[in-house]
């Protein structure tokens, strides 16, 4: 299948999701969304539970590709690291499966894929990695740190970029607490500069 076929019936579910809980929504409903046939959608995501893991990755992905959007923009570490709390915050918000990602909290009207992953015999190579594990909570929060320290270190010496690693994770986690109490007047950028120590600006 082409990949724009894969991204259209992920399209659908993603649509799907959005009007009804994970178990009212039915494949063959997804299939005549997307223009396809119900066993080209079995052929590509191997079952409902199958389609829910390359579901969920995708989000996670997506979400990923926002982190390294708002690192590679202009200005320095503060404003970086702000649009990276600004995307965290809006994702999660915007996103039911951004959020239960990022925080581990799992409604009963998504689906659940596990953590741990599947075996997968999928031909299909994208459903493959689909269907590995998944980053936890605790593993978005290092893996966002990381790519921040990475970004905004540049040639920095090793004792620099382990001392950027504290305020990425703080920024990380509150982008995150954001999610649950979005913040007040100033929003997370006030936030940010409150965590982000002046050496690192």
């Amino acid at each position: 299948m082409m990949p724009a076929a894969r991204d259209s019936l992920l399209d659908a579910a993603y649509t799907a999701l959005a009007r009804r809980p994970w178990s009212a929504v039915r494949m063959v409903d997804v299939a005549a969304a997307a223009g396809v046939s119900r066993q080209t959608l079995y052929n590509e995501f191997g079952s409902k539970d199958g389609l829910a893991r390359a579901l969920v990755r995708r989000e996670a992905d997506g979400y990923l590709a926002g982190v390294e959007r708002a690192l590679a923009g202009s200005g320095g570490v503060e404003e970086r690291l702000t649009a990276v709390a600004e995307w965290t915050s809006r994702a999660a918000r915007d996103n039911a499966l951004v959020r239960a990602l990022l925080t581990g909290c799992w409604t009963e009207r998504l689906p659940a894929p596990p953590l741990a992953g599947v075996a997968s015999s999928s031909a299909v190579p994208a459903q493959r990695r689909a269907d590995g594990p998944l980053p936890a909570p605790r593993d978005f929060v290092r893996i966002v740190r990381d790519r921040a320290v990475s970004a905004l270190a540049g040639p920095a010496a090793a004792a620099d970029t382990a001392e950027l690693g504290r305020p990425c994770e703080l920024v990380v986690r509150l982008a995150l607490s954001c999610v649950a109490a979005p913040p007040g007047e100033g929003g997370v950028a006030e936030l940010v500069r409150a965590v982000v120590p002046c050496p690192a600006v």
